[in-house]
Parts: C-alpha cells; sequence; structure tokens
C-alpha cells in the first residue's frame, strides 16, 4: 500500500490554473523528488499534500485513508523553502514553540527522529550564529512534532553550501531508513541521487521520468 497517493489534483489561483492533473505516491522508506522550472506548480502541490491548502478536485490518501484535518497533523511535516525560525532566540526556544513543553521536547531530543539532527547539541545556541545546514536541522526538527512519517520538503538545499547540503541529504537517507516518506520540491540533481522516483511537473501535468536523467537529458523533459 502506498503511504500518500494523489490522483487527478488541480488547483488554481483566481483563473491561473497551476495544477491540472497531478498523480504522485510514495510508499514508507521512499524519497520522491518533484523537479520542474520556477511556477510550475511545486510549492503549490507541497501545500497541499501538507494541508495548508485545498485541492479543488482530486483524491490524496494517507496509507488509503481520505485526507482530513487529523490526518494532515499526524501525517506530515512541511519544512518550506523560507525560514520560519525566530533567529534572536536559541535552538531550544525555537524548537519549544513547536513542541508542547520541555519534558515533550526532551523525550523528542532523545528519540530515534531529532537525535540524528544532533540538535541536542545545538539546543543553547542562537539560530542566527548557526551555519545554514544546522539552520535546515531545526526547521526539519521543527517539523517532525508529534513524529510524522511524511517529511514534505521545498528546495532543502537552497541557499546551502556544499556541507550544508550533505548535512541534510544525509539526515533524509536516515529517515528513509527509519521507515519514513520524503517528497521534496528540488532544483539540485544532488538531490536526486537520494531519490527513488522523481516526477516532473510541466504545464500542470506530473509524469514520472527515470531516477538516473542528469544534465541535459534532464534539461530536456524539464
Amino acid at each position: 500500500m502506498e503511504r500518500i497517493e494523489a490522483s487527478g489534483i488541480a488547483s488554481a489561483y483566481g483563473k491561473r490554473q497551476v495544477l491540472r492533473n497531478v498523480n504522485i505516491s510514495a510508499k514508507a522508506g521512499e524519497c520522491v523528488g518533484l523537479a520542474g522550472a520556477n511556477g510550475c506548480g511545486k510549492s503549490t502541490l507541497l501545500n497541499i499534500l501538507s494541508g495548508m491548502r485545498k485541492a479543488y478536485t482530486g483524491r490524496l490518501l494517507f496509507d488509503g485513508q481520505p485526507a482530513c484535518e487529523q490526518l494532515f497533523l499526524r501525517y506530515t511535516g512541511y519544512v518550506p523553502q523560507d525560514g520560519h525560525l525566530i533567529e534572536e532566540l536559541t535552538v531550544r526556544d525555537n524548537l519549544l514553540l513547536w513542541y508542547e513543553d520541555k519534558k515533550t521536547l526532551k523525550a523528542a531530543l532523545e528519540g530515534p527522529l531529532l537525535s540524528r539532527l544532533g540538535l541536542a547539541e545545538l539546543a543553547g545556541s542562537r539560530v542566527g550564529r548557526l551555519s545554514g545546514g544546522q539552520k535546515k536541522r531545526v526547521s526539519i526538527g521543527c517539523a517532525l512534532v508529534g513524529a510524522p512519517p511524511v517529511l514534505l520538503l521545498d528546495e532543502p538545499a537552497a541557499a546551502l553550501d556544499m556541507p550544508g547540503r550533505m548535512e541534510v541529504r544525509t539526515y533524509l537517507q536516515e529517515f528513509k531508513k527509519m521507515g519514513g516518506t520524503v517528497l521534496m520540491a528540488t532544483h539540485e540533481e544532488g538531490d536526486l541521487e537520494i531519490c527513488d522516483k522523481v516526477y516532473v511537473l510541466k504545464d500542470g501535468v506530473s509524469r514520472e521520468i527515470p531516477v538516473s536523467l542528469r544534465g541535459r537529458a534532464l534539461m530536456e523533459v524539464l
């Protein structure tokens, strides 16, 4: 059974139709890449998959169950492209904005999901002094409140240097090994190395492409 399955998804902003017929799926332990030109609807699709936006047609299932508010909260954690961290606060205080209390946060930092992010060691550091890769790890930690099995990321490598990109990709591979499902919108070919499936969005329609496509061959389908 598919962990997440979207079929016939369509969405528009006023009269401008962004998504016309999107069909994607992902199993537990899979990473799915969403590729396409700027403005093709990748962020819109992630907003729909996270429950932040409603599709006007189509069907979305989590483990075979029709999506609803409770399932969005239980199944998905979303890391948007633009940082939502408060840089004047410490890592701990940023996380406490999402976790119920200090006891819950402590348990999460020692648990299997967050411990691999290494956030316990950063807890007392002010976010504004962290590297780009460290900030992205904190953002992922915020998204993992409630231990959702599906992690949605919008351009996870954006504005990161090479070490930062490797930090994030290494964690995503660990998340997959733990049975997590990852869907990420990306412009980075390096991100595709950890993907089990890749979909291209073009003219509002999704198409699965070989995960091995790179360089000029990839550009031609975009």
